[in-house]
């Protein structure tokens, strides 16, 4: 590229986008909101990497660029998330800082033209190294089996000396081109005064050849067996990594090549349908598209002619198609399956759920959980510690026999290679986030994954979370003499409206089925007032909608409750002057609520039930799914202290909401989920979102996120365990370089099939 502008043509500018001329005039951002939006964010491909000490690098080294607001890598996928100011620092300098360190670096999206050469590579070192360990294993079995005679042995000197000689020859393109990605690593690692887990490979490789081409002319044993073996394993061992680290990314991967890649633009609809197609990205918000059968829908939108089923099991996971007709939502990357569809564009390009929903996963496959993170802080150390390790052991054995101290610091640093330690919680962690994705689970943020399984409380919400969220108009009580039931569905609608609130929406889409869609009356200065309802302003009047202790407040009458209004949800109109009607509601409980309560009984949790409905349909709700602690007629406010109670307590508590009111607690709970369907501030102070809406996905998220966790403390319990033993027997001669050779390969293919068992099916 020859240009700055070509090597950001992969980032995306986050700018503001341009006020249409008829919506009314917003405040103007903060000083603080326009330096974020003035900020650009990319995704990139980092090469090169090996060992989570490789990520902590070149971490530390661009966060401190001036102008980079955020870098972080993803160790499975090797992707990193970028945002910076380009008023201070251009992409390319972030790009050649990485490539100073000795990694590469691309724009995700960019081809690779070295990659498949790269991969050939890798293959052509194996076979060599392969090739080559066969043979040397042949000529160094005769002197297994027959010593030379100085040893009281048949095999005579010449011939022992033609064997070794012969050894080393074939050892030679092992050490210098199957061996050459560690020494570079290794070299790259010293000159940034940095430890990776090359540096060990390395010297243990160059000091096994080194003793045994020694040997080979002044005698001694040679080892070139037990080096071969070992770069073999090793080789082996990478790429099987390589293969996890493709198989935990596919899920993300199969998501961003479902993202729609042209359109069928209408420029001149409804006056004529010729089309024009264009590149997806080109998109602007308005446009006009044709969607043919089987086609993908290119963006987010509207449906303005035409009827069709879509299948929308990419976002939801829900199996069944989903009717379209004229007025349905869009979703973009779902494919149209029947009928031929014209529709307007609302969201394109990065702003689509598609594009939102790869991003929410990638940067929560690059968050690292509290687990991850502590075994990320000590691999550097760790290794350190090892060379300090070795060259005691070399110190201490030159003093007891100077003919073993070299095989010995050899033996340590070989076996104590932390290949496991680096692999044990990537792959898990990308796997898990992906076969959620899988299953309509999306996972903002990646210490979600470890904290929802620790959780010891689960507490819903009622409306939209335990309940369909769909209330339906079960009866109207009018307070005020003379008020026509049309006229008091119409101000109930102009008001509701403007709520997202089950309740407001239900009120509001009462009033359309009787066919009315609107009221006389302006009203002014509507706003929501989160768990309580809405207030308007009508010239002189104030009306307030909602619960029936935030209407009361506004006058102070005291009210009697109609008992055919018992057990159900009530909502209640008033102004100033007094109340004005009662409205009853009912929902129905979500079909898998009884058994998603029940399993996370049967795992040990406690269930709790937080509501702002009534205490008796609360209570109703709670005996029915055998909630044993359940409350009614609680504010935002209540919740939020009821939760911090728990956790003061010492309880891990995973809050389940939908609604705006939830958005708090939210916020405070350890692990917060949210309903896909629910309030977009309920979603976006969440660390899970169940796109699918349903709570059986959730009740397999906990069983997913329990095996994560549990195939990550094995990971790092066998690499804990295997040093312990290894280390001292390696230290006290035990081991010979062969053994450590091979106890280390073991080790971590130990580690990256039992990552494997993140895929299997469990149910």
């Amino acid at each position: 590229m020859t240009s700055e502008t070509s090597l950001m043509s992969g980032a995306q500018q986050l700018a503001q986008p341009e006020r249409a001329k008829d919506m009314p005039a917003q405040p103007e951002p903060a000083p603080a909101e326009l330096a974020h939006m003035a900020l650009a964010y990319d995704k990139l491909a980092i090469g090169g990497m090996r060992c989570a000490a490789c990520s902590q690098i070149i971490e530390y080294r661009v966060q401190h660029l001036a102008g980079v607001e955020t870098f972080r890598i993803n160790a499975a996928s090797h992707r990193a998330e970028l945002r910076w100011d380009p008023r201070r620092i251009g992409l390319r300098e972030i790009v050649e800082a990485i490539a100073a360190l000795g990694y590469s670096a691309l724009p995700a999206g960019a081809k690779d033209s070295s990659a498949a050469q790269q991969n050939k590579m890798v293959w052509w070192r194996l076979f060599v190294a392969a090739f080559a360990m066969m043979q040397v294993m042949m000529y160094a079995f005769p002197a297994y089996l027959q010593p030379v005679p100085d040893i009281n042995g048949d095999l005579t000197p010449d011939i022992d000396r033609l064997l070794k000689i012969a050894s080393m020859v074939l050892t030679v393109p092992v050490v210098f081109f199957s061996s050459a990605p560690f020494f570079s690593a290794a070299w790259r690692d010293l000159r940034n005064r940095h430890v990776g887990m090359d540096v060990p490979v390395s010297a243990g490789i160059l000091a096994t050849f080194g003793a045994s081409v020694w040997a080979t002319y002044r005698g001694g044993p040679v080892y070139y067996d037990s080096l071969i073996m070992f770069v073999t394993l090793l080789l082996i061992a990478r790429l099987l990594q390589d293969r996890v680290q493709g198989k935990s990314m596919a899920a993300l991967q199969a998501l961003t090549a479902l993202a729609p890649l042209n359109a069928q633009r209408l420029p001149d609809y409804p006056a004529s349908r010729r089309t024009e197609q264009v590149d997806a990205g080109e998109l602007r918000e308005g446009d006009l598209l044709l969607v043919a059968p089987g086609a993908q829908i290119p963006a987010d939108g509207r449906v303005l002619e035409g009827y069709s089923e879509c299948d929308e099991a990419l976002m939801t996971g829900e199996s069944q198609p989903v009717a379209k007709e004229v007025g349905a939502e869009l979703v973009g990357g779902a494919i149209n399956l029947s009928g031929q569809l014209v529709m307007r564009a609302e969201r394109v390009g990065d702003a689509t759920q598609l594009s939102a929903l790869v991003q929410k996963m990638e940067a929560a496959a690059n968050e690292k959980p509290p687990l991850v993170a502590l075994a990320d802080r000590h691999a550097s150390r760790f290794m350190t510690a090892i060379l300090v390790v070795a060259l005691l052991a070399a110190l201490v054995w030159w003093q007891i026999d100077s003919a073993r101290a070299l095989w010995i610091a050899i033996s340590v640093l070989v076996v104590t290679c932390p290949c496991a330690l680096s692999l044990a919680a990537p792959s898990v962690m990308a796997g898990a986030i992906g076969r959620l994705a899988k299953s309509g689970v999306l996972v903002a943020r990646g210490r979600a994954v470890e904290t929802l399984a620790r959780a010891t409380h689960f507490v819903f919400d009622k409306t939209g979370t335990l309940t369909e969220g769909r209330l339906q108009l079960a009866g109207v009580h009018t307070l005020q003499p003379g008020l026509e039931h049309a006229e008091l569905l119409g101000m109930t609608a102009a008001i509701a409206a403007a709520s997202t609130h089950p309740v407001s929406q239900a009120l509001a889409r009462a009033a359309a089925a009787a066919g009315i869609f609107g009221h006389g009356t302006q009203y002014t200065d509507l706003r929501e007032v989160a768990g309580q309802g809405m207030e308007a302003q009508a010239g002189a009047q104030r009306y307030r909608l909602g619960n029936l202790a935030f209407v009361q407040e506004l006058h102070g009458q005291a009210l009697v409750l109609p008992p055919e209004f018992a057990g159900k949800t009530v909502s209640a109109l008033g102004d100033e002057r007094g109340w004005i009607a009662l409205f009853a509601l009912q929902d129905q409980i979500r079909a898998d609520a009884a058994a998603c309560i029940a399993f996370l009984r049967r795992q040990g949790k406690q269930v709790w039930l937080l509501s702002g409905d009534k205490h008796d349909v609360v209570a109703k709700v709670a005996r029915e799914l055998g909630i044993d602690v359940a409350h009614g007629e609680l504010r935002p406010e209540h919740k939020h202290d009821m939760v911090a109670a728990l956790q003061k307590q010492g309880a891990l508590v995973a809050m389940v909401g939908d609604g705006m009111n939830d958005g708090p607690v939210l916020s405070l709970a350890d692990v917060s989920i949210a309903m896909g369907q629910g309030a977009p501030i309920a979603q976006v102070r969440s660390d899970l979102v169940l796109m699918s809406n349903r709570l059986q996905d959730m009740a397999a998220a906990v069983t997913t996120t329990g095996r994560a966790l549990a195939l990550i403390r094995q990971n790092l319990g066998w690499a804990l365990l295997y040093n312990l033993v290894a280390i001292p027997a390696a230290v006290s001669g035990l081991l010979q370089p062969w053994h450590a050779a091979i106890g280390m390969a073991l080790s971590s293919l130990i580690v990256v099939l039992n990552s494997l068992r993140i895929f299997s099916r469990t149910d």
